[in-house]
């Protein structure tokens, strides 16, 4: 199921007029059930039915769909439903944490705005630091999933693919003439990292350290490219004159591919 929790529909819901229906539009009304739960504490199928204006019973359909979601759980009724009256406490159900994240944050914001304060306070270094830290800590979690540095480059770039795709960056590795490409097509910090590229810089340094070679970062979605490419050479893969290089980012254009250019890889 698409969840949509910023899309509410219902009749006696505040931010809408006609009634909802019980089998069309499902989504969008599950989107108003999660919605409600969000704004009023936990609730019964009963309490919604109220404010929505359906049944009990069409309710509780969309209640167990959002549940097999993971966006909504059962819990213990704080108190009697108000929907019913007195007697033995209704099944109540409250936002679990996927399902109150799934509605919009200022997440970003706040990162961006952090980095920025850090930045004015203490100077480009501080942020770089910071940057430095952040990327520590993601290659201390990534470390144990991963070879000796002396096995083959692709095994290396299968290993740290699926450890990064554990942990939400959706990697996966290409093979090309001149050695490995990492692609990661998610970037969990894309929007704060357009601003402050030190985060995939230094990002880029944990990948060597963890690989044990020199990387080139060709492509960030920050930049706009749409994917993360990280490339590193095989080294049985070198021209006559020693030297291997790096392919075209898989699935980047030509021009997009011109942001590696940098002697620092950092994007431009």
């Amino acid at each position: 199921m698409k969840f949509n929790p910023g899309s509410p529909t219902g009749a006696r819901h505040p931010e809408l007029g006609a009634p909802a229906s019980e089998t069309g539009g499902r989504d969008s009304t599950r989107d108003t059930v999660a919605r409600i739960v969000l704004e009023r504490g936990p609730q019964s199928a009963a309490d919604i039915a109220h404010a929505l204006g359906l049944s009990a019973a069409g309710v509780r359909r969309h209640l167990e769909a959002l549940v097999s979601d993971g966006i909504l759980e059962q819990c213990t009724p704080r108190r009697v439903s108000s929907a019913t009256g007195p007697g033995r406490p209704a099944r109540a159900y409250q936002l679990t944490d996927a399902g109150r994240a799934s509605f919009p944050h200022a997440y970003d914001d706040l990162a961006t705005t952090a980095l920025r304060y850090l930045d004015e306070t203490g100077g480009a270094d501080a942020v770089t630091h910071f940057a430095d830290h952040r990327a520590a800590i993601l290659a201390r979690s990534l470390a144990p999933s991963l070879p000796a540095a002396s096995v083959d480059p692709a095994t290396q770039a299968d290993a740290l693919a699926a450890a990064l795709t554990g942990q939400g960056y959706a990697a996966n590795v290409q093979s090309t003439p001149a050695g490995v490409q990492i692609c990661q097509h998610h970037c969990p910090v894309a929007h704060v990292a357009a601003q402050f590229p030190q985060l995939c810089e230094a990002e880029t340094r944990a990948f060597e350290q963890l690989l044990g070679t020199n990387v080139q970062r060709l492509a960030t979605i920050a930049h706009g490219d749409g994917v993360c490419t990280t490339h590193f050479a095989d080294r049985s893969r070198v021209s006559p004159a020693g030297v291997t290089v790096p392919a075209r980012p898989v699935g980047v254009s030509a021009a997009v591919s011109t942001t590696a250019k940098s002697p620092s890889g950092r994007n431009r």
